[in-house]
């Protein structure tokens, strides 16, 4: 299926080749998982789209107009996934600011990836990166547009069997997953890594911090820790909660703080078998 797209509320497939999205990442994105015609995460999707924008100097969009067009690219679909993209738009050749921007902004979308019922009830396997993110923090946690340490990472393996790659920092401090976040229990404490040096703040890793509260814990993880944890799992606002079996050669089973995190998910809305 083609994507449905609208730029600045127009149905178009092309954007400038002068847009500082593509010639600098300047901007931000948000993935939302629709179903039917609601978006169960879409306050937290604007909330963290809106803070981007001020810590990067972009005019904020109307979260109104932005949910009149998600709803227009997902028309009949009974589950997609909107992208919502916005650039600080055109601008004279250099990396100072336009004095007075005008943002591209571009929603389009897709199909909802599949997820395999196995991999819901039994867990994923992964590896660890060997790229090491890089620590910025003033651009951390911020879904902008630069995710090429996440596409290097994700060449480093082509085997099937294996689904996902745990990223780490230059200490061996985990960080997250290639396309999500992550959550490990270690000494019975249900613990996902701080974000205040690099990565990306999920808005299904604040639902599940808010649902888990105060039992969950936000903090520091290493590699060690999250080896020795009883268990793992991965939080996706387009996958949904997704169990970890293995991480190299380390074997996990899923326990109760999945499979609560499941369960909350389900009373969302989402439905796990349809892949978030």
């Amino acid at each position: 299926m083609m994507a449905r797209m609208l730029i600045n509320g127009v149905a178009s497939a092309h954007v400038s080749a002068l847009d500082r999205g593509l010639a600098y990442g300047d901007g931000l994105f948000e993935s939302i998982r629709l179903v039917g015609t609601t978006a169960p995460l879409w306050q937290r999707h604007m909330q963290r789209l809106m803070q981007g924008c001020e810590r990067l100097r972009i005019p904020s969009p109307d979260p109104v107009q932005c949910w009149r067009e998600a709803l227009e690219v997902s028309r009949d679909m009974p589950d997609a996934v909107v992208r919502l993209t916005l650039t600080r738009g055109s601008g004279e050749r250099g990396y100072a600011m336009p004095a007075s921007p005008t943002p591209t902004r571009v929603v389009a979308a897709f199909p909802p990836p599949h997820v395999d019922r196995d991999i819901q009830a039994q867990g994923m396997c992964m590896r660890t990166c060997a790229i090491r993110l890089a620590e910025q923090p003033l651009l951390a946690g911020l879904k902008h547009l630069n995710r090429l340490e996440q596409v290097l990472a994700r060449a480093e393996w082509d085997d099937p069997a294996i689904a996902e790659g745990v990223l780490c920092d230059s200490h061996d401090r985990v960080i997250s997953a290639t396309m999500a976040n992550l959550f490990a229990v270690v000494d019975g404490v249900l613990l996902t890594p701080a974000l205040d040096r690099c990565g990306v703040a999920g808005v299904a890793r604040a639902e599940v911090l808010a649902a888990a509260c105060p039992q969950a814990q936000v903090g520091e993880l290493t590699l060690a820790a999250l080896l020795g944890a009883s268990e793992v799992f991965l939080s996706s606002s387009v996958r949904g909660i997704l169990p970890v079996r293995s991480l190299d050669e380390r074997s996990y089973a899923p326990g109760a703080a999945t499979r609560q995190a499941q369960q909350h998910w389900r009373n969302l809305g989402f439905s796990m078998e349809q892949g978030g």
